[in-house]
This record gives C-alpha cells, sequence and structure tokens, in this order.
C-alpha cells in the first residue's frame, strides 16, 4: 500500500517502510536545515546584542550629559546648592512626620478603611496628593543639593 505524496515538510515526515531509500531518490537532510535555522537565530541575536549595547550607551551618554549640566549648574550657583541640601534636609523630617501622622491615621482606621469605600477614599484624597506633592518636591531639591560644587566661593 503507497501513500500518495502530500505536501507536509520533509522534517515532519518519518519513513517506517522496510525498504531502505535509495540514492537516486532525493533524501531531506533535517540535519542542514537545523544548523541553518540555528545559524539564522544566532545571527539574529548578534544583532539583538548590538542592538542592546547601543541603546545602553546612548543611555549612559545621556546620563553622562545630564549629570555635566547639573555639576554645571550647582557650580554656578553654589549658595543655592547649599540652600537646596539644607530644604532638602528640613523637608525630609518633614516628610518623615507627615508618614508618621499616616500611619497612625491607618492603624486608627484600619477597619474602616478596609471595610469601607467611602473612608478608603477620603483617606486617598486626603493623603495621597499631598505626598506626591512632597516626593517631588524633596527629590528636586535633593537632586539640586547633593555633592559640593567643584568651584567653592
Amino acid at each position: 500500500m503507497s501513500n500518495p505524496h502530500r505536501p507536509v515538510s520533509p522534517i515532519f515526515s518519518i519513513d517506517v517502510s522496510a525498504e531502505p531509500p535509495t540514492p537516486a531518490s532525493p533524501q531531506f537532510d533535517g540535519d542542514e536545515q537545523v544548523i541553518e535555522l540555528l545559524r539564522e537565530l544566532v545571527v539574529g541575536q548578534q544583532k539583538q546584542n548590538q542592538l542592546l549595547e547601543q541603546m545602553t550607551q546612548q543611555t549612559a551618554a545621556m546620563q553622562k550629559q545630564r549629570s555635566n549640566e547639573l555639576q554645571q549648574w550647582k557650580d554656578a550657583n553654589p549658595l543655592l546648592s547649599k540652600h537646596c541640601h539644607r530644604a532638602a534636609e528640613t523637608l525630609s523630617r518633614v516628610q518623615t512626620q507627615f508618614l508618621e501622622n499616616l500611619t497612625v491615621e491607618v492603624l486608627d482606621n484600619a477597619e474602616h478603611l478596609v471595610d469601607g469605600e467611602f473612608m478608603l477614599n477620603e483617606f486617598v484624597d486626603r493623603f495621597g496628593p499631598r505626598m506626591a506633592h512632597l516626593n517631588g518636591v524633596l527629590q528636586v531639591l535633593a537632586q539640586l543639593g547633593t555633592g559640593q560644587p567643584t568651584s567653592e566661593t
């Protein structure tokens, strides 16, 4: 009984006949195809690695430029940089007190916050925006006040 030829990839066909393949019939070499696919994968990975390296270099260059610009600003404004540092320290203490008040509020109203959506919304409305703004201001002041200007005046 012979099977009609089906358009199935030779990689998925298995010859279970008792007859050995004749040298005249073309045989598919699955190993060669697998090797070629692996080569293509390696080439793709090499390209991906190159792109990742370029992205890393670009990100590092942008970070270095940003750092240089920040240092130039600090050098141009040494007194303001020192004031930013002191303001950041003060605001950090304010933030610590704010967080203490927030945690006390949560602990005192834990049951109401868990059970009531209204109480949770009130809590978030009351503390959320203030915390977000406080964190933003503190980050800016801390960044502008870190380190020392390279030129002392």
